[in-house]
């Protein structure tokens, strides 16, 4: 009786040389260590977002720069202490001027002996209760700052300025800068970004109705000598002292000038 040939396909499985059952096994091993690996990874992510502002948060914010998620009004509530440092008894009355200002007169209404107010430059349908609660009581305005503020001269102690002047062309830039100098009785501070480094949001483009005009520091210098207003060298010193003392450096540019007396 002729026998049967066996199939080419039984002949390897039986000899253990099926080209694919080594895969096969591998694949059963994947698929059973799946679960632990996506654990692990659940675990890595939960790490990283809890401790955001540690190890990992550098490099996030070093991120967020280059693509242009930067705020110099966040820059400012960082540099509080290192302002405080600085200007002392002159912190006690403070005027802010630009967007999100209501997040930085909380944080100062949160300092001793501090008194804090703000003018938004723009609108603020989408601002939280907390904010629209500082604007009922008058602590923050909302004003365009290209007219003239709605204060008298000297009513506060130092004015700060962020994330504002550079939404503005010359034209009203020759308006508003002196019109801060006023309102102050000890000097103003401006933080703005540097060209290159920092740009605006495309939504924030559309709210401002203009993008940012990030300008060097050589230019706002001869912008300042065109409106006579001089450097607060002692003013400066002092930052830069106590900016180089901690990890509290600001990465925006940082101009301290004097009130018109």
């Amino acid at each position: 009786m002729a026998r049967r040939q066996v199939g080419s396909t039984r002949r390897l499985v039986d000899s253990g040389s099926f080209p694919f059952s080594g895969s096969l096994h591998s694949k059963d091993q994947s698929s059973s260590l799946l679960p632990v690996i996506l654990v692990l990874l659940g675990a890595v992510l939960l790490i990283c977002l809890a401790y955001g502002s540690g190890i990992f948060g550098s490099k996030l914010e070093s991120i967020n720069k280059v693509e242009g998620d930067f705020s110099c009004t966040l820059e400012v509530q960082r540099a509080i202490p290192i302002l405080k440092r600085t200007y002392g008894d002159s912190m006690h009355k403070v005027l802010h001027v630009g967007p999100d200002t209501c997040s930085v007169v909380s944080q100062l209404l949160k300092e001793e002996e501090t008194e804090a107010w703000g003018v938004e430059p723009y609108d603020i349908e989408d601002a939280d209760g907390s904010c629209k609660g500082l604007v009922r009581k008058g602590i923050v305005r909302v004003a365009d700052i290209k007219f003239s503020l709605p204060y008298r001269a000297k009513s506060f102690s130092l004015v700060i300025v962020s994330d504002a002047l550079d939404y503005l062309s010359p034209k009203y830039l020759n308006k508003t800068l002196p019109d801060l100098a006023r309102v102050s009785a000890d000097g103003v501070v401006i933080f703005t970004g540097y060209p290159g480094k920092q740009k605006a949001k495309v939504g924030e483009q559309s709210k401002f109705g203009r993008p940012a005009k990030m300008r060097s520091t050589s230019w706002w210098i001869r912008f300042f000598m065109q409106m006579s207003l001089e450097e607060n060298e002692s003013a400066t010193k002092k930052f830069e002292q106590a900016s180089s003392k901690g990890s509290d450096a600001p990465g925006c540019q940082v101009f301290h000038l004097k009130s018109y007396h």
